[in-house]
């Protein structure tokens, strides 16, 4: 090698080791030091970090990559903190063009943050899917005005693609697969989730509403234009999580949540369930929270695909056994039948506008569960759910 080649490459070198070294620090003190309204430029390359970095009491921030794939920050050796990234009490931050690896605990959360922006990012457990890892992927909670756009999550032990007790919420263009729940909308209000891709999940798009936390009743969530396919992965949740309790082969879960509509979507090879409708009863969990609404009302299932293979359901369980002997095949949608006295008329017939109206998919077919009376009178028949709910509108939120 040439004397000058020689010098160069070890400079190179030498220059990789102290940024390698140096660039925990120097990321660190660029978010302690941003001005508002300031753009934090990340390098490219591959860069290694042992604790997590932070972002606090900033506005207008943009924390900008080279790319997805070209800005990768890898938490693997980390021995301080929990999340990769985390951003608290906030306003219009934008997060964009990078990837994040291997964190102990969270990928990206936000806490406390009016208008946050998640643009190219993803973040991933690499390896095979299990529990040791981290419970969320991208991790907006409490936050007002969420956007994830283009983004890809991958390996969450709970949720890939989680929004939790936030309200404004758009979820657009990003896929999900090889977490346990792919997206997840979670105690939040006025959501629009459309146009992902959500597969090789064990479920693959959830919407919650659980007791115990800040913000109660989620509402006006809408799922459309999505592409909800073979979430059939066995559930590597750790024990006691309630998304422990997602069969594996769920396309679309609705648990106690209120005024959901789901529509336009292609549920395909979901081989346990393709659309789940359950009370929070339904999981036999305790109640303790006084201010708790456990029952789905007013939701709406129209106009989508449903597809799947022949043959029983990959989750196997008493339920699923009991459903068999109602007819040859699993249903692709299952309500469990549990109803909110309160919300019938004098004739014990829904009021309308807490129906759940289930018409007009292709391919569609359904079981009313009865599992308030212990599963005595499970029926096939869609009568009862052929109604039309008003359609819920689009949140309205200032997206940057």
């Amino acid at each position: 090698m040439k004397p000058a080649l020689l010098l160069l490459t070890t400079w190179l070198f030498a220059s990789t080791l102290y940024a390698q070294s140096d660039v925990q620090k120097r990321y660190q003190t660029k978010l302690i030091l941003a001005d508002d309204g300031s753009t934090i430029e990340l390098d490219a390359g591959r860069f290694t970090f042992t604790s997590s970095l932070s972002l606090q009491d900033k506005k207008r921030i943009v924390i900008r990559g080279k790319g997805i794939d070209k800005t990768v920050l890898s938490f693997k050796g980390q021995t301080d903190g929990a999340e990769g990234l985390r951003v608290s009490n906030g306003e219009n931050i934008v997060i964009e063009n990078l990837t994040v690896q291997d964190t102990q605990g969270d990928g990206i959360k936000t806490m406390n943050v009016k208008g946050i922006t998640f643009r190219n990012v993803k973040v991933e457990w690499t390896g095979p899917p299990k529990s040791t890892n981290g419970g969320y992927g991208l991790y907006p909670v409490q936050c007002d005005n969420v956007v994830i756009e283009g983004c890809t999550a991958i390996g969450a032990s709970d949720a890939g693609i989680y929004v939790g007790q936030s309200r404004g919420i758009i979820v657009k263009n990003s896929k999900a697969y090889h977490n346990v729940a792919g997206i997840e909308i979670e105690n939040s209000r006025d959501a629009d989730v459309f146009d992902n891709e959500a597969y090789e999940n064990t479920g693959g798009i959830l919407v919650f509403d659980l007791p115990d936390l800040v913000q109660k009743k989620s509402g006006n969530v809408r799922v459309f234009n999505n592409y909800v396919h073979d979430n059939n992965l066995p559930n590597f949740a750790p024990e006691g999580n309630i998304v422990a309790t997602v069969s594996a082969g769920t396309g679309l879960l609705i648990l106690a949540a209120n005024a959901v509509e789901v529509f336009n979507n292609r549920f395909i090879r979901n081989q346990s369930t393709g659309t789940g409708i359950i009370s929070y009863l339904f999981t036999q969990r305790p109640i303790t929270d006084k201010a708790y609404y456990p029952f789905p009302t007013a939701v709406s299932i129209h106009d989508n695909i449903y597809e799947r293979n022949p043959g029983p359901a990959i989750a196997r369980s008493e339920l699923f056994a009991l459903i068999l002997k109602t007819g040859s095949e699993i249903p692709h949608i299952l309500y469990d039948g549990i109803v909110d006295p309160a919300t019938l008329d004098s004739n014990g017939k829904p009021l309308p506008e807490r129906r759940i109206c289930i018409r007009n998919n292709k391919n569609q077919s359904l079981i009313n569960l009865d599992a308030g009376q212990g599963f005595k009178s499970m029926a096939r028949d869609a009568a009862p759910f052929d109604c039309q709910l008003p359609p819920l509108k689009a949140p309205a939120l200032n997206a940057r």
